[in-house]
């Protein structure tokens, strides 16, 4: 069991509304609780004894998902930039195909609703649109690298 079907796994966990999935297959035991607050897996997995095999993460933890939009909040370390969290799980780019430019770089002005990524869930590539206006100060995510539900992507001036 590879990283996405985990991923997917607790998506459909999530949506289903069950407080508690347990699944134990040969070697993979994962358990996933979900509550008011926050959802946790637990995934263990038994050494491979066979043929010598990359392990999957032994914890992977995610909030609760929310809206289908990004959240906007303020972040804590610097109160005058704008944070752009992801709003589900999923695998980040940067651009719409891999011949074609970025959405955003660091220093470009934006307006509300313009695209800023794409966030690729269940095999669906899922537009994430600014909610505010503003000047990109820093990337927060690597292009082509997981993120969870609620993870900070971008920072944005919005003077």
């Amino acid at each position: 069991m590879d990283i996405k079907e985990i991923q997917n796994l607790i998506k459909f966990v999530a949506k289903s509304g069950a407080s508690e999935v347990k699944l134990e297959m040969d070697d993979i035991k994962i358990t996933i609780k979900t509550g008011s607050e926050s959802e946790t897996t637990i995934v263990h997995q038994a050494p491979a004894v066979q043929i010598p095999q990359a392990a999957a993460p032994a914890v992977t933890e995610a909030s609760t998902p929310a809206a289908s939009q990004p959240s906007v909040s303020a972040a804590s370390e610097d109160s005058k930039y704008i944070t752009i969290k992801s709003p589900i799980i999923g695998t980040f780019y940067r651009k719409p195909s891999p011949d074609k430019p970025l959405f955003v770089e660091v220093g470009q002005t934006i307006a509300e609703g313009d695209v800023l990524c794409v966030i690729e869930a269940m095999k669906l590539f899922n537009e994430i649109e600014s909610e505010v206006s503003g000047k990109i100060v820093k990337v927060l995510v690597d292009d082509s690298s997981p993120v969870e539900f609620d993870q900070p992507l971008f920072l944005v001036d919005p003077s």
